[in-house]
């Protein structure tokens, strides 16, 4: 729980709401529950209806730069059209599932400074209030957390995570962001590229990996960026041999010697296939402004708040700046989400 208020719209005297998260983090496509915590007013209200918003922070880019701002990517509603009476205390129980795309906080317990949150809105007396605010907490599955392992144990380090508004063409991408987690190259390749970017897009049956390599230009050439990609099934993720894996994707990725870029792709899953050329099948925008990741090659994603760093030869063990990501977060997230959203990504349960 980060926030405890009145009802706004019905001033003083309204009922109270407090959601409490049960302990611990979610997967992608997880179950979320807990209960909505009620406590009535001066006088009886008509609860029309009790809905729990996933929000996220998400940049979108402009032709004058990028900004952040607060996005609704699920909404579901968890009760509703019962009268609560004046001081009456009512709980709430929800349990639903989170988008499979939900993106990752946390690495090996410590936070990318990703900024998720869970939003409550009760509709009364045909006015809505978005009150309560708790901070999301995701961890990622197993398929996940064996590539970034795999990436760490091949000495890649972590740079730093934001969501990115728009598209990524080619993939079966459904919410309006995606994710990007940067790395460091290991010394193997750092030569070669500046960094790696890494997108999960999890879905039922597993999870499409996107490889984005920054290369370095040579002598007479200047730098470009390639991309491949990959789709692993969640029954993979206990397979003795991903320091392999992950590091044919790599090579084949630096070499790709493509004027536009590499695609690749396990299709379907543990059936690998591949080809040099051009990323195509961009898809557009979606209805979502922002970009295509594959229209702007040329840009780089700066480190957002709590920008963590290095990895150890156990893998990519986030070591966060100072602490800012907790406290940040923590501190932050409800200035940040108050009277800045945008609705388009939200799917109603």
């Amino acid at each position: 729980m980060v926030f405890k208020r009145l009802l706004g719209s019905l001033g003083v005297g309204g009922p109270a709401v407090d959601t409490v998260l049960d302990p611990g983090p979610v997967v992608p496509g997880g179950v979320l529950s807990g209960h909505v915590q009620l406590t009535g007013g001066d006088v009886d209200f008509t609860i029309e209806h009790v809905t729990l918003e996933l929000v996220a922070r998400v940049e979108t880019e402009h032709e004058d730069g990028e900004s952040e701002g607060a996005l609704v990517f699920h909404r579901h509603v968890v009760g509703g059209q019962f009268t609560l009476a004046a001081g009456e205390h009512r709980g709430v129980p929800f349990s639903f599932p989170v988008p499979w795309e939900t993106p990752i906080t946390e690495l090996y317990g410590q936070g990318l400074g990703i900024v998720l949150g869970v939003r409550t809105e009760l509709g009364v007396a045909s006015a809505r209030d978005k009150s309560d605010l708790d901070p999301l907490t995701v961890r990622p599955l197993p398929v996940q957390e064996a590539v970034l392992e795999a990436l760490g144990q091949l000495g890649f380090g972590f740079k730093s995570a934001d969501l990115e508004r728009g598209h990524i063409g080619g993939t079966g991408q459904q919410l309006p962001f995606y994710q990007e987690i940067e790395l460091t190259p290991s010394p193997r390749y750092a030569h070669e590229v500046n960094e790696i970017e890494l997108t999960f897009l999890a879905g039922p049956a597993g999870v499409e990996v996107v490889l984005e390599a920054d290369k370095r230009g040579g002598l007479f050439s200047g730098g470009q960026d390639v991309l491949t990609r990959y789709t692993v099934g969640h029954h993979e993720a206990a397979r003795p041999d991903w320091n392999t894996e992950v590091d044919g994707w790599i090579r084949r990725l630096v070499e790709n010697r493509g004027a536009h870029g590499g695609y690749g792709t396990h299709d379907p899953y543990g059936q690998q296939h591949g080809y040099e050329g051009a990323y195509g099948g961009h898809g557009g925008h979606g209805g979502y402004g922002g970009h295509d990741k594959h229209d702007d090659h040329g840009h780089r994603s700066g480190p957002g708040i709590g920008t963590a760093v290095a990895a150890g030869a156990a893998g990519l063990a986030v070591g966060v700046v100072g602490g800012m990501v907790a406290a940040e977060v923590v501190d932050e997230i409800g200035d940040f989400f108050e009277g800045d959203e945008e609705d388009d990504g939200g799917d109603e349960g």
